[in-house]
């Protein structure tokens, strides 16, 4: 038996269950582009946020952002130099994104955790990392109760941005420049509930002017 209770044969079932729904609706949607469907199952979907959204959500970010958190995990010093900050789940446009997000996706608004935002400036990034938790990890207890694990990764880009800042897929060989309102999507395990190496990412340094994003995971289960 697992934590909490669960062993972590269910914990797999959960996880393979959704990543393989979302799948088939993903592939489904003529909107979607696939960009990878080979160990990384990557999706774009251009103009997902309107220009008018992606400035009103930047203004919140300004209001919300501060350093930006990782978990308890070795990347490096300095891995993660952004300001980030969780959006407010409550507010009437923020549930409205959510929605739409939720609606792509065929998933309830409480198997998402609330959208993040992320403003990069000069020199700043996010060095290479997975999204998923490892379950080696003592944070992961926590984990376990609060919808387990990550299955899938949407991020859109606010803003063009000068120079640099793309997010890079290094296993792949794939880096997707920054595009106001293009939406980014990743599975983060396959089909048999294993967390995908491939989704080994980086949000590379800013080189002119200042990236502006929002992600927001979905987990296995409702999230709590």
């Amino acid at each position: 038996m697992g934590k909490h209770g669960r062993t972590d044969e269910t914990n797999r079932r959960e996880l393979a269950a959704m990543v393989s729904a979302v799948l088939d609706r993903l592939h489904a949607d003529p909107e979607v582009q696939v960009l990878h469907d080979d160990g990384l199952q990557l999706f774009g979907v251009a103009d997902f946020f309107s220009k008018e959204e992606c400035e009103r959500v930047m203004e919140m970010i300004d209001r919300t952002a501060r350093p930006s958190p990782v978990f308890n995990v070795d990347y490096g010093k300095g891995a993660r130099t952004s300001y980030s900050g969780d959006l407010n789940a409550d507010d009437p446009f923020v549930q409205s994104l959510h929605r739409r997000m939720d609606d792509l996706i065929g998933a309830e608004e409480r198997w998402g955790e609330t959208m993040q935002g992320q403003r990069y400036a000069v020199g700043q990034e996010f060095k290479a990392h997975h999204d998923w938790f490892d379950t080696r990890q003592p944070y992961f207890k926590g984990e376990v109760a609060m919808g387990g694990q990550r299955a899938w990764t949407l991020m859109v880009y606010l803003n063009d941005v000068e120079a640099g800042g793309a997010t890079e897929f290094p296993k792949v060989q794939i880096a997707i420049p920054p595009q106001q309102g293009t939406l980014v999507i990743w599975a983060n395990a396959d089909t048999n509930g294993k967390v995908s190496m491939d989704t080994l990412h980086a949000g590379t340094p800013v080189v002119a002017g200042t990236k502006y994003v929002v992600t927001r995971w979905y987990r296995a289960r409702p999230w709590y």
